[in-house]
């Protein structure tokens, strides 16, 4: 009999995909399932959608709004499953994710191995999915995995994952405290703790760019630290594993790419981070916004000019999301 996979869906306002992303879950190769959803306290009809997919094997649950992490959290308390899947309520999985992650897994590898696979970004269709193709795309040791991030700037998101059980409670829950990267930190920890991550190139899922964590992350004093705390609880898993000039030059690379979305205006953060390359030999210099911008810096002020690139890129999302769409209805016809 196979083994059993708990596919764990948050959900917080996504009317708009949540059946979608559901039906994709539903639609899974592999045959041994249970899907969990819980509502954050959605505002909107994710609810009523979600209780339309109820059965012996889609669980509804809802809550008051808590944050991603507790209703992650939450999903996994009801779980089952000797694997989970993680599945964030606009994503999708390709049918036979779960299927060919499961096949290395019964292939006699230990329940400590960490499974990984490739994902595609869309607006509107899977199928003109582009695939993210980085170095994380292959078997490494967590110690590579994390330095290869740490120095690179990439991720993978976090349906790209298939975590055993056991790997699962080794890692422990995901950390209420966090705002932002709450993923980032999350499989960070879990890299940590695996005996190795191996990636399966066909286990396919997508990411979708909605806009929707851009328009909805709130970007309060509590945001800030909790990123600030997420910066830092990274770097303490990768120096946990290897204290070593490369490891904390990757450390000090880490921190740099994100230091300029808060310099200068959020000066705790600001100061944070300069403590944490201190700590690891290095020092931030003052960040600008890139030669393209310099003009403009000059004229309005670096603040101003932050906010308008910001905007910029928003609305550069929004106007490929309706040709994506539209290019859609037209093949439709």
């Amino acid at each position: 009999m196979s083994r059993l996979v708990s596919i764990l869906i948050p959900a917080y306002n996504t009317e708009k995909w949540i059946g979608e992303t559901i039906q994709s879950a539903l639609s899974q190769t592999w045959p041994s399932k249970e899907i969990i959803i819980v509502n954050d306290g959605s505002t909107d009809h994710t609810l009523s959608i979600a209780r339309r997919f109820e059965s012996k094997t889609v669980k509804v649950i809802s809550q008051d709004n808590a944050g991603g992490c507790a209703a992650r959290n939450k999903a996994l308390e009801y779980a089952q499953g000797e694997y989970i899947q993680w599945l964030d309520s606009d994503d999708l999985l390709a049918p036979n994710k779960i299927a060919l992650q499961m096949s290395a897994a019964e292939s006699g590898v230990s329940s400590r191995v960490l499974l990984s696979g490739p994902y595609g970004i869309f607006y509107a269709s899977p199928k003109r999915a582009k695939f993210v193709r980085n170095s994380l795309c292959k078997d490494l040791s967590p110690v590579e995995w994390m330095l290869r991030k740490f120095s690179e700037n990439i991720f993978l998101i976090p349906a790209c994952w298939l975590v055993s059980r056991k790997l699962t409670e080794i890692a422990g829950k995901w950390d209420e405290r966090l705002w932002l990267n709450q993923d980032g930190e999350y499989f960070c920890r879990v890299v940590a703790r695996s005996e190795m991550v191996m990636f399966t190139s066909e286990a396919v899922c997508y990411y979708r760019q909605s806009g929707f964590q851009q328009k909805n992350q709130e970007r309060s004093d509590r945001a800030h630290r909790s990123l600030l705390l997420s910066q830092q609880l990274c770097i303490q898993y990768l120096r946990s594993l290897e204290e070593s000039e490369r490891t904390r030059n990757a450390c000090l690379k880490y921190i740099e790419n994100w230091f300029p979305l808060f310099y200068p205006e959020h000066q705790e953060v600001v100061a944070g981070f300069n403590k944490m390359a201190a700590d690891l030999g290095g020092k931030l210099e003052p960040q600008g916004v890139g030669w393209k911008y310099y003009p403009m810096a000059k004229l309005i002020g670096l603040e101003k000019t932050k906010k308008l690139r910001a905007n910029w890129g928003k609305n550069k999302l929004a106007i490929m999301s309706k040709l994506d769409k539209m290019l859609l209805r037209l093949a439709g016809k």
